[in-house]
């Protein structure tokens, strides 16, 4: 749907990306993660077309730019206005009659949960409700695309929990969505690829379900150090690894468990946990920000 190809931008002395290169195929979920001041918002504004690159392109790949619904981090809303009206307003933005506006207006505050608080001035909206305005915002017009700035900030794990099933519920229904979260769980539970920016760069990018299949590794526990055995057992992989009580078995190594488990209890030792796992995301995103 959209490329970033080779894109850099500053502002003045500051280089918020650099040489920047990613797609967004139609259909997926995109995550963004990065520290602070790693380049996430900019690339959002880029892609939303509120600035232009120094240097790089930013292009659609299907014909035609798609029109695109975009909740910004920070939401700054005409707090005295009440919510539908606010939704109207919007929809009167989009060039939509009035019949195509009053249904776009109900259909997504029924979307986002808020038809009963319809009524209310913005002011008197919780944070929630807040960031569910910003969503209903971003619906309106049915765009095809859309960018979710921390569309979770400062909600409790209820909240979190509502908006992670509105874009699943969004996902399913065809849309192609680019998030930014600090919120990993969120990322994980709700994006099918990702991207980690640190310093406006790219330093990781892969399809979700390929990055949590990264180095799977086996943990046997045992009661006691094993530290004694460590050489036989290294001698058998150069990917296990032996830490006090623990023999970690890494990638191919995870083949020779039952062997391992054999040289353990055989040598005295009782196995009190076997464990197998794979990277986490914040094992991922701890190693590509370093």
């Amino acid at each position: 749907m959209i490329e970033i190809i080779n894109v850099t931008k500053r502002f003045h002395t500051l280089r918020a990306l650099h040489n920047v290169t990613l797609a967004i195929p139609q259909g997926e979920v995109l995550g963004v993660l990065g520290p602070n001041g790693a380049g996430k918002t900019t690339l959002f504004k880029l892609i939303a077309g509120f600035l232009t690159p120094d240097a790089g392109r930013v292009q659609a790949t299907t014909p035609g730019w798609p029109a695109i619904g975009f909740k910004p981090e920070r939401l700054l809303f005409p707090n005295q206005m009440r919510v539908r009206q606010y939704l109207e307003l919007v929809a009167g933005l989009c060039n939509l009659s009035k019949a195509e506006a009053r249904q776009a207006v109900e259909e997504n505050l029924a979307r986002v949960h808020l038809t009963e608080a319809a009524h209310k001035r913005i002011t008197e909206c919780s944070k929630g409700m807040r960031q569910r305005l910003g969503l209903a915002q971003a619906l309106i017009g049915d765009p095809p695309l859309l960018l979710l700035d921390e569309p979770s900030n400062g909600l409790d794990p209820e909240g979190q929990a509502d908006i992670c099933r509105h874009i699943q519920a969004l996902h399913h229904a065809g849309k192609t969505i680019v998030l930014a979260s600090h919120q990993l769980h969120e990322v994980t539970q709700v994006c099918t690829r990702l991207v980690i920016l640190n310093q406006g760069t790219v330093h990781y990018e892969n399809l979700m379900s390929a990055a949590l299949a990264e180095r799977p590794h086996a943990t046997i526990q045992a009661d006691k150090d094993i530290t004694p055995l460590a050489a036989v057992l290294q001698s058998l992989h150069p990917e296990i690894q032996v830490n006090g009580p623990q023999v970690v078995l890494n990638n191919e190594a995870m083949r020779l468990r039952r062997h391992v488990l054999s040289i353990l209890v055989g040598g005295g030792f009782d196995i009190l946990r076997v464990e197998q796992s794979r990277v986490t995301l914040a094992e991922i995103y701890a190693q590509a920000i370093q």
